[in-house]
């Protein structure tokens, strides 16, 4: 089932639209402003249905809120070191937003844009595609964009996201989901009880500022080491949270599966397949309460954790990381599918 509806307007006057796509138990509600994950409702292992991402109850919150719940973050996701870099021999020069720092895009990030929207129906399945147009020089960075994103729930508790953007000249993009998921239910906590399992067998260092040194290191033996089921409250102390890129153990052009999510309480589970190099975790680190969130509930720290499926960032600094720099010849094309269930 697929309804649409417009739940708010923009200061311009554009209707903001709620888009819900149902299957059975599962539900998924996804708002044209920053093409955002609202809701995403499941059933636990008794099946009490509860909705398991972070997020507002009234779409605009969304424009003064720096904590980026559920939405679709371009063109560049993550850091961009100093708020530059070099391409074809020309300096771009970004908004710095985070010390000396460039954090996903400025300003310019398409979480905060309203997307136009389409809905379909595939082989049954409730789809919903968003497209943007993002123009050359858009917070300085290079060259004109089109973008569409596509979510489509199916009929066995997957939520699928297809990413696809064509630049009319080389430039970076690195577009990912910034949900924030509790299995346990929006509103019950933190996520330090869940137990994870990562197929990463290597992190990125970083330095006091989350900017990657350019060294890959082993995760055997650290606190970043996910490659054996562990709660992630186990060794989280020893790092100040998590807030890291994990790279695929095995990565390619045909989804991977890589994270395998557990919430004893209630029993859901929760397993992300990938197209995408690498992953950051993060652990809601800077979430201190402050956000009022659905239901008038605060949400404290590691109240929700992220699995931003991405390119390593400041990768545009970086030519020995894997290329995030797309042209007229070379378009970017990617997929990430939740999956869920309950034990």
């Amino acid at each position: 089932m697929l309804t649409k509806r417009s739940v708010a307007t923009t200061a311009e006057g554009d209707d903001i639209f709620s888009i819900t796509l149902t299957q059975g138990d599962f539900t998924a509600e996804i708002l044209s402003l920053g093409a955002n994950l609202k809701t995403l409702k499941t059933p636990d292992r008794n099946g009490e249905i509860r909705d398991i991402v972070l997020g507002f109850d009234n779409p605009l919150d969304n424009l003064a809120s720096t904590t980026y719940f559920g939405q679709v973050v371009g063109r560049f996701a993550n850091r961009i070191a100093n708020a530059r870099f070099t391409l074809d021999g020309k300096t771009c020069m970004l908004e710095k937003n985070e010390g000396n720092n460039n954090l996903h895009s400025g300003k310019s990030n398409w979480g905060w844009r309203n997307w136009h929207v389409e809905t379909f129906d595939w082989n049954g399945d409730p789809g919903v595609v968003l497209s943007l147009f993002s123009p050359d020089g858009d917070g300085g960075f290079p060259h004109a964009v089109n973008c569409t994103v596509s979510y489509v729930l199916t009929r066995d508790g997957n939520l699928r996201m297809d990413y696809e953007a064509t630049a009319t000249g080389p430039t970076p993009i690195n577009l990912t989901n910034h949900s924030y998921f509790n299995l346990g239910g929006a509103a019950s906590g933190t996520i330090l009880g869940h137990e994870l399992q990562l197929d990463c067998d290597r992190y990125l260092e970083v330095d006091s500022a989350s900017i990657p040194t350019g060294r890959i290191i082993d995760v055997r033996g650290t606190a970043f080491d996910f490659t054996k089921k562990k709660t992630i409250g186990r060794d989280i102390e020893k790092v100040g949270g998590y807030d890291h890129c994990f790279i695929l153990s095995r990565s390619s052009e045909k989804l991977v599966e890589f994270a395998s999510i557990y919430e004893p309480n209630s029993g859901r589970t929760m397993k992300i397949s990938t197209t995408m190099p690498a992953v950051q975790l993060y652990t809601g680190n800077y979430l201190k309460a402050a956000e009022i969130g659905k239901g008038n509930v605060a949400y404290p720290k590691h109240a929700g954790m992220c699995f931003e499926t991405q390119y390593y960032p400041d990768s545009p600094n970086h030519p020995e990381f894997p290329s995030c720099i797309f042209n007229k010849e070379r378009s970017f094309k990617h997929t990430t599918v939740f999956s869920f269930g309950s034990k």
